[in-house]
């Protein structure tokens, strides 16, 4: 008796429970992706920059199910229709994936699977994509958790024993004859934005592609190499010091268990690593803690948590959102960040906080219209970290910033790249300024910029707005907000 594995956000052989789960039952596993019709109320369909990895992920877990004598049935439309096409063509009984938690698919999953025990055919659904189960981890009063201090000591409090499944040493070829199955380019699944030519650089000409390995490859190497000094490194973007495996969590390329289960294993051969790995394992949490956000706060992409925010007077300047969008904002360290995000679809942590601020604090602008661009440019844009975070930021979220929290991006970048490296990196027409002026080049001597061969005002904007004047804006307007 066959089965269908169908795949989502969890293109692995290794740790997939929902694998686990179907070679298990049946030796003829039906590997089938599909490219999902699109809806305007599913916030969590990808954007162009993480189509571009998916498209590279999925070629690369293909090649690995067909290298086992496998094959990855791929196909595009609507899920109900295609699911119960290859259940009658392969006279599967069952069908297994990996669940979703965001809204619009939570609801789609359940009435997929409902529909299709209606016709007699058996579904089971696994957790997959994140640690524990959403419902599972509540507090004292049995509500779900709003500060993240708290919700992450309740996760590392529970029992970790975990062994990670198996990848298969060997698979079956799909039995059935269906199109896509001999003919690879049936389904066109590649994709490239027009600005992502540069995207190759640093995710596939590097000792990292972006497949499965390369995901394990990746932990491996910043576990062996950066996680130690972790805590002292990581707010510093010149040094790459991160492990950059958010796109393949995002995708499930590597499953946040198996990361957990490598860290532990570290930690229990050297303690030195200890404060190394728990503030890298802290990342992991807010990642947890972000889907679990999402899947209790439906509207997290799209309504505060804090409701007073609702009455924000968020202000509308296209021309100052363009500046921001292109890093044309005058300060170094915000048009870094945010040429980084444009040349590689990803920015460093600590300056996706700085831009953000910049955006909402010192232009005004409402976090949504940042939470979109982001989440169209990041590859490893995720609905429900990219939302959470954007709210953590402007101060209207689950334990989010405290609304007087203004960064000044100066100090800033002053505090996080001291000489000036990463800003020299992503804004070149700096490249000849002296430290000393280079996170403000209109506080320098006209003989300096004459030097450094920087005119402002054409080779590089002045500032767009005055950080000290907003900032007291930001302060008074926040201030009435919570006056409400």
């Amino acid at each position: 008796m066959s089965i269908i594995f169908w795949l989502r956000q969890d293109l692995r052989l290794l740790d997939n429970t929902a694998l686990q789960y179907a070679r298990q039952k049946s030796s003829d596993v039906h590997f089938l992706y599909i490219f999902e019709e699109t809806h305007e109320d599913d916030l969590s369909t990808k954007g162009a920059a993480s189509q571009w990895f998916l498209s590279r992920a999925l070629r690369s877990f293909q090649k690995n199910i067909e290298d086992l004598g496998g094959t990855l049935l791929i196909e595009k439309g609507d899920p109900l229709s295609i699911l119960d096409s290859v259940a009658k063509k392969t006279r599967s009984q069952t069908i297994c994936w990996n669940r979703r938690y965001d809204p619009y698919n939570v609801r789609k999953d359940q009435k997929i699977k409902q529909t299709l025990q209606e016709k007699g055919i058996e579904v089971k659904s696994f957790k997959g994509s994140v640690l524990f189960e959403p419902w599972e981890i509540l507090n004292q009063k049995g509500e779900p958790f709003k500060v993240f201090t708290p919700f992450w000591r309740h996760c590392l409090a529970k029992n970790f024993a975990y062994t990670p499944y198996l990848s298969p040493s060997s698979l079956k070829k799909s039995s059935i004859a269906l199109h896509h199955a001999h003919k690879k380019d049936a389904v066109d699944f590649s994709y490239d934005p027009f600005w992502s030519k540069n995207f190759s650089k640093v995710w596939e000409d590097t000792p990292f592609n972006v497949s499965e390995q390369g995901a394990h490859e990746r932990l491996d190497f910043f576990l062996q190499n950066h996680v130690k000094d972790y805590q002292k490194t990581r707010d510093f973007p010149a040094l790459e010091s991160t492990s950059k495996l958010s796109p393949y969590l995002h995708l499930g390329m590597i499953s946040p268990d198996f990361i957990m289960h490598r860290c532990y294993q570290l930690l229990s051969i050297d303690s030195a690593y200890a404060e190394g790995i728990h503030c890298f394992l802290s990342e992991i949490g807010w990642r947890e803690f972000s889907s679990y956000l999402l899947y209790h706060y439906p509207d997290l992409p799209t309504s505060p948590l804090r409701k007073e925010f609702l009455s924000m007077p968020w202000e509308d300047n296209p021309s100052f959102f363009d500046a921001w969008k292109k890093g044309q904002t005058g300060y170094p360290i915000v048009d870094a960040g945010m040429r980084q995000l444009w040349q590689e679809g990803w920015m460093h942590n600590r300056v996706r906080m700085i831009v953000a601020s910049f955006l909402i604090k010192d232009l005004f602008m409402d976090w949504r219209k940042g939470e979109r661009w982001f989440f169209d440019t990041l590859v490893d844009a995720d609905l429900a970290s990219n939302s959470a975070s954007w709210q953590w930021v402007a101060g209207c979220g689950a334990d989010a910033a405290p609304y007087f929290r203004v960064f000044n991006p100066t100090l800033q970048g002053e505090k996080f790249d001291p000489e000036g490296h990463y800003i020299k990196r992503y804004v070149p027409e700096l490249s000849l300024m002296p430290v000393r002026f280079i996170h403000d080049p209109s506080k320098a001597p006209h003989s300096i910029l004459q030097k450094a061969s920087v005119v402002l005002g054409k080779k590089y904007p002045y500032p767009i707005v005055d950080h000290k004047m907003c900032r007291q804006k930001a302060l008074e307007m926040f201030k009435n907000l919570r006056g409400k």
